[in-house]
C-alpha cells in the first residue's frame, strides 16, 4: 500500500493558500500565476476552507456575481475532506470518486503538510504501472 507521503515527498509540499478576506479576483490571479486549480484558505493559523475553479465557476459566473466584489470566504468549501500523509493513495481514489471531488488537503496532528489533486494520484498511479511492466519486461527477457 503506498501512502500520499510518497506523492508529497515527489510533488513536493508547496502550498498556495489566501485568507477568507481575499478577493476572489486576487484569488483566480493567483491561481493562474501558481498554475493550480485550487487555493487552501487559511485563517488564524488554521485550515478553513478550499477555494476551486469548480467554486468559482458555480457560484460566482452562474451566479452572476462580480469577482472583484465577493470575498472568497462568501464562496469557499468550507466543509472539508482531508487525509493524512499515512492514508493511501487507492483511499484517496475512493473519496476523490465518491465525494466528487478533485483536491484533498493533507493534515497531520491538525497540521496542514499539503494537498494533492486528482492529477497527482492519477500521475502517481502511471508512474507505478509503468514501474510494474518494466520489471516483467525484465524478468520475461531473462527467462
Amino acid at each position: 500500500m503506498v501512502a500520499v507521503s510518497k506523492i508529497l515527498f515527489t510533488k513536493g509540499e508547496l502550498l498556495f493558500s489566501i485568507t477568507p478576506t481575499t478577493s476572489v479576483y486576487k484569488a483566480l490571479e493567483l491561481m493562474m500565476e501558481k498554475n493550480v486549480s485550487a487555493l487552501l484558505i487559511i485563517e488564524n493559523e488554521q485550515l478553513s476552507g478550499i477555494f476551486t475553479e469548480r467554486d468559482y465557476a458555480r457560484k460566482i459566473v452562474l451566479q452572476g456575481k462580480s469577482s472583484k466584489d465577493t470575498q472568497v470566504a462568501d464562496i469557499m468549501t468550507r466543509d472539508l475532506i482531508t487525509v493524512t500523509s499515512q492514508s493511501s493513495i487507492e483511499d484517496c481514489m475512493q473519496l476523490m470518486t465518491n465525494k466528487y471531488i478533485r483536491h484533498l488537503p493533507v493534515v497531520n496532528n491538525n497540521k496542514l503538510v499539503g494537498i494533492i489533486s486528482i492529477g497527482d494520484v492519477v500521475r502517481h498511479i502511471i508512474e507505478e504501472q509503468k514501474s510494474i511492466i518494466n520489471h516483467m519486461e525484465q524478468y520475461i527477457s531473462r527467462s
